[in-house]
C-alpha cells in the first residue's frame, strides 16, 4: 500500500511531473474497507460538520435572501442546492480520494450577494453565478490555481486560517459568559472526556458535548421552533439567468476570489495541516462544475470549505478521516431534502449551543494553525496576515482574508526575504 503522504498528482514513471487531473493515491475503498474505517468519532465529526454548516451559514443565506426580497420558495431552492448538490460531491470526492473533502458554499460570497440584490434583479445575480462557475472551471483546467497555491508559504496561509477561525474560540468564551447554563455543561463534559482517555474512547468528547448540550437546551425550556413550517421537503426552483454587465463586474471577480483564494485556500491549508494531500486542480474543476449546477437552482458558488474540513479532521486516525466526510455529505443530502424542517429546528436552539459546540470542535484546529503559522519561518508575514484577517475590513467587495494574504506576502517579501530561499524545517 502506498504511503499516506503519496502525492496524487505525479505521472507514472516521471516522479514529480504534475498532472492536470490528480489521480487518487489509492483505489476507492469497497464496502468492507468502509465498514472497517468507520467509527463513532468519525460519525460524530461528520455530524458536527453538518451542524456547523446547517446553522450559522444557513442563517446568513436566510438573512441575505430575506433582505434581498427573495421568496420562501427561492430560499428553499438555494438551501436545497448548496446541501443536496454539494453533499453528492462531498461523498464522491471523499470516496474517490480517501480524504475528507467537504464541499459546501462560499459564505463570504453569499454576503456579497446581499448588497447586490438592492440594485440587481435575482435573474441578473444568477447570471453572475453562472459566469463565476465558468471562470472557476477555466482556471481549474488551466492548472494555474495549483501553482499559485504552491507558491504561497504555508505559515502565511495558516496565519489567515488562524485569523478566520479565531472567532470560534472567542465565541466559545463569550457563550460561557452569556449563557453559562447551556455552555458550561458542554465544556465540562468535553474536558472530562478529553482528560479521561478510556471514557473518551467510549464516548468521543465532542459528541458528549453535543448530547449534554441537547439536554441542557431541553431543560432550559428555550427550544423555540416557532410556527410550524408550511412544508418539510424542499423543491428546487429553476430560474433563467439574465446577463448583465453590471452584475458581471460587481460579482464575478469577487466571487471567484472568495472561492479560490479565501475558501479553497483555507480548505487546502487545513487538509495539509492534517496530513492530507488535497487535489487542488480537481478541487477547482469540481467547484467550477458544481457552481454551474448550483446556479441552475439559484444557489451561490461551491467551494472546498475550511471550517467543515477542520471539523472532519479534528480527531481520529488520518487514514480514516474520509469516513467523516462521507457521513457529512450524506447528512447534507438529507438536510437539503428536508431543509425547511431542519433549518427551523437548528435555528430554534439558543445561540450559545451552536457557539459552544463549534468552539470546542475547533480548539485543536486553532492550536495547529497557530503552531504552523508562528513556529519557524515567515513569522512576521504570518502575524500581519493574522492581524489583517482578524480586523475583518472589506475593500473592493473582497473580504479581509484575501487582503491578509496579500499583506503578509508583501511584508515577508520585504522583511523576510531569506525565508523564501531557506528550506522548510520540520
Amino acid at each position: 500500500m502506498e504511503s499516506e503522504h503519496t502525492e496524487p498528482n505525479a505521472a507514472p514513471g516521471k516522479g514529480t511531473t504534475p498532472r492536470l487531473i490528480e489521480r487518487p493515491a489509492q483505489p476507492p475503498p469497497g464496502l468492507h474497507r468502509l465498514a472497517k474505517d468507520f467509527g463513532a468519532s468519525y460519525a460524530a465529526n461528520g455530524l458536527i460538520g453538518l451542524i456547523f454548516a446547517a446553522t450559522g451559514p444557513v442563517a446568513v443565506i436566510l438573512a441575505v435572501g430575506t433582505q434581498g426580497g427573495l421568496s420562501q420558495e427561492q430560499l428553499a431552492s438555494w438551501i436545497f442546492g448548496v446541501f443536496v448538490l454539494n453533499g453528492f460531491l462531498t461523498v464522491l470526492a471523499c470516496w474517490l480520494y480517501r480524504q475528507p473533502l467537504a464541499f459546501f458554499w462560499t459564505i463570504p460570497g453569499t454576503v456579497l450577494v446581499g448588497p447586490a440584490l438592492t440594485h440587481l434583479s435575482w435573474p441578473q445575480v444568477i447570471g453572475a453565478f453562472f459566469a463565476t462557475g465558468l471562470l472557476i472551471l477555466v482556471l481549474g483546467l488551466s492548472g494555474w490555481v495549483r501553482k499559485a497555491m504552491a507558491a504561497i508559504p504555508m505559515p502565511i496561509v495558516m496565519g489567515m486560517v488562524a485569523g478566520v477561525f479565531l472567532r470560534f474560540g472567542t465565541e466559545l468564551v463569550l457563550a460561557l459568559g452569556r449563557d453559562v447554563l447551556i455552555a458550561a455543561p458542554m465544556v465540562l463534559l468535553f474536558l472530562l472526556l478529553s482528560a479521561w482517555a478510556s471514557l473518551g474512547r467510549w464516548l468521543p468528547p465532542i459528541i458528549g458535548a453535543l448530547l449534554v448540550g441537547v439536554v441542557a437546551v431541553a431543560l432550559s425550556g428555550r427550544f423555540n421552533p416557532g410556527p410550524t413550517a408550511t412544508g418539510w421537503i424542499a423543491a428546487p426552483v429553476f430560474q433563467a439567468p439574465q446577463w448583465s454587465l453590471q452584475a458581471m463586474v460587481e460579482l464575478v471577480v469577487p466571487l471567484t476570489i472568495t472561492v479560490l483564494v479565501v475558501q479553497n485556500g483555507q480548505g487546502v491549508a487545513v487538509l495539509r495541516a492534517a496530513g492530507h494531500a488535497a487535489p487542488v486542480n480537481v478541487t477547482t474543476i469540481a467547484c467550477g462544475v458544481w457552481s454551474l449546477l448550483a446556479a441552475v437552482v439559484g444557489a451561490v458558488s461551491t467551494c472546498l470549505t475550511g471550517p467543515t474540513n477542520a471539523l472532519l479532521t479534528a480527531s481520529g486516525e488520518r487514514a480514516r478521516h474520509y469516513t467523516a466526510g462521507i457521513v457529512c455529505g450524506l447528512l447534507a443530502i438529507l438536510f437539503g431534502l428536508f431543509a425547511p424542517l431542519f433549518t427551523q429546528l437548528m435555528l430554534a436552539t439558543p445561540p450559545a449551543f451552536i457557539a459552544a459546540l463549534g468552539g470546542l470542535a475547533m480548539l485543536r484546529v486553532l492550536q495547529s494553525s497557530f503552531v504552523t503559522a508562528f513556529s519557524s519561518r515567515f513569522t512576521l508575514g504570518a502575524l500581519v496576515t493574522f492581524v489583517v484577517t482578524v480586523a475583518d475590513i472589506k475593500f473592493l467587495n473582497i473580504g479581509a482574508a484575501f487582503w491578509g494574504l496579500i499583506a503578509g506576502l508583501i511584508v515577508s517579501w520585504l522583511l523576510e526575504r531569506p525565508d523564501f530561499t531557506e528550506p522548510a524545517t520540520g
